[in-house]
């Protein structure tokens, strides 16, 4: 006999305003299986996973826990029938310690906790899994791979044994990706089940014994590894043949300074390092890559040039003006686009429609009678153009902003910031954790924006990425700008030497 799946969803359909997520979506998951649910930003994947944990309620179709039809009314209700979520956003309170964040979420806990006995449990449990955590240490001195551990020990010391991981990789340098799926064997070596969400087909064929592609929120297949390859993934994920994005007009010269950094400095916060004595310009025509590991200031770097940290010592020229000074409004309103990592908190009013988050773009724009009225039909045609700009279909109008993906959320903040007059795009990690498609019409607008003779800065940690755009990269360090290439006469290990300290270059 077949083995009776330990989670069935059967029939699932959920609708959102303006959009359908899930469309009668049946998925399965084995005892003892690492499955994989892959598919573009925007397929429904997330929508599904939490409708299992209870986070929303289907409209129509069935769970079965165990072979045994079950109600999933909230987060309360999957963990008494052993299902745990890790988000993609983490709930941990900083403050705290690794102890006392997994004391707050074990409902089962005695009325008298003995911190030494809940430290000894965690500790023991970090080990059999090779989480390796100190349960004394406070959350906010641990890295992010670290924090995804204490989300994951949470959910071991609950007593969970259906995990489920939303784009657990997408915070994560590489070697915390390898780490991870170490312990995801070692989790299904003593019999949990695990659903991972991911779009990196690469990770799905590595780690998942079997693979279900999601498009357009529904179902397209399921395959084992062994049956697949990373294009018939893509056909299944798109039913289309996806083209590469190429650079062209290498060995161009570029234009005059659009933006100078000179001798930069900034105070750290909290564990951030300040900038110090940062040199950098960016010219019209080219675009700049930002390498570095992960909190070495290039966040920092970004917020610098943004307006939205002071600047302690130096000066900040943009278009031969000081701007050293300059309030982020100003800034946006002298022609810089931003294009971030997190739209949902930094780009768009997660209760606003898609059509009312783009007439945010320019108010006076689309302002009708003095303001008392908006141009809605100038509105729809931006909403049409700047995704056939891209590429891509429309998103849904009326949908509001709080239930798209990732990934959608991106294409809306690229036709908002793109079709207004600019001078200067600032990318933050603006492919993190976007599907093939999404980064590539990503990647595609910011070298149209070189050839159009605007600047462009795009601060990455994909060393691929900004060796296929950049015409420079800058390498961060603590703070510092420690090195500068060209992609065409440096290879990826020169460079990542460079950003580990290994072998610092003087720009």
């Amino acid at each position: 006999m077949a083995e009776t799946p330990v989670l069935r969803l059967v029939d699932i359909t959920k609708r959102f305003p303006g959009v359908l997520a899930n469309d009668r979506v049946n998925f399965d998951l084995l005892p003892g299986e690492i499955h994989a649910l892959l598919g573009e930003n925007g397929a429904g994947k997330s929508t599904l996973v939490k409708i299992a944990y209870g986070f929303y309620q289907a409209d129509s179709g069935e769970i079965h826990v165990h072979g045994k039809k079950v109600e999933i009314r909230s987060p309360r209700d999957a963990r008494r029938l052993g299902i745990g979520l890790v988000f993609q956003g983490f709930t941990l309170i900083p403050a705290m310690t690794v102890a006392e964040n997994v004391a707050l979420f074990l409902a089962e806990l005695p009325w008298l906790v003995r911190p030494k006995d809940l430290r000894k449990t965690i500790w023991e449990a970090s080990q059999r899994y090779g989480l390796e955590l100190d349960p004394a240490t406070p959350v906010w001195q641990l890295s992010v791979g670290e924090q995804q551990k204490v989300e994951l020990l949470k959910l071991l010391l609950a007593k969970a044994r259906i995990l489920i991981f939303d784009e657990p990789t997408k915070v994560l340098v590489p070697h915390e990706v390898e780490n991870l799926f170490r312990v995801f064997a070692s989790l299904r070596e003593d019999g949990y089940s695990l659903v991972f969400i991911t779009h990196k087909l690469r990770e799905a064929l590595t780690c998942a014994d079997r693979i279900t592609v999601m498009r357009q929120g529904r179902v397209v297949g399921t395959v084992r590894p062994e049956e697949a390859s990373e294009e018939s993934l893509l056909q299944m994920m798109f039913g289309e043949r996806l083209v590469e994005v190429a650079k062209a007009g290498t060995g161009r010269v570029p234009g005059e300074p659009i933006l100078e950094l000179r001798n930069v400095c900034t105070k750290p916060i909290g564990t951030a390092p300040g900038l110090e004595d940062v040199n950098l310009t960016v010219r019209a025509g080219e675009i700049v890559g930002v390498a570095g590991v992960s909190g070495n200031g290039q966040r920092e770097l970004g917020d610098a040039i943004l307006g939205l940290l002071r600047i302690t010592r130096g000066r900040k020229i943009f278009l031969g003006e000081d701007a050293t000074h300059w309030p982020p409004r100003r800034l946006i309103q002298r022609g810089v686009a931003f294009v971030p990592e997190d739209p949902l908190a930094m780009a768009v009013v997660p209760w606003f429609t898609v059509l009312e988050n783009l007439a945010l773009l320019d108010p006076r724009r689309f302002s009708r009678l003095g303001g008392l009225a908006l141009d809605w039909s100038g509105v729809r045609q931006l909403l049409r153009a700047g995704f056939a700009k891209l590429g891509l279909n429309p998103l849904p109008e009326r949908a509001r902003a709080g239930t798209l993906s990732g990934g959608n959320l991106q294409r809306l903040t690229l036709v908002r910031e793109l079709n207004r007059p600019y001078h200067l795009v600032v990318g933050l990690y603006p492919t993190r954790g976007l599907d093939v498609r999404s980064a590539n019409a990503v990647r595609q607008a910011l070298l149209s924006a070189r050839e159009e003779g605007k600047g462009v800065l795009l601060i990455s940690e994909d060393l691929n990425e900004l060796f296929s755009l950049s015409d420079r990269i800058v390498v961060m360090l603590k703070g510092r700008i420690v090195g500068e290439f060209r992609p065409e006469e440096a290879d990826l290990t020169e460079v990542g030497r460079v950003m580990t300290g290994a072998g610092v270059v003087h720009a």
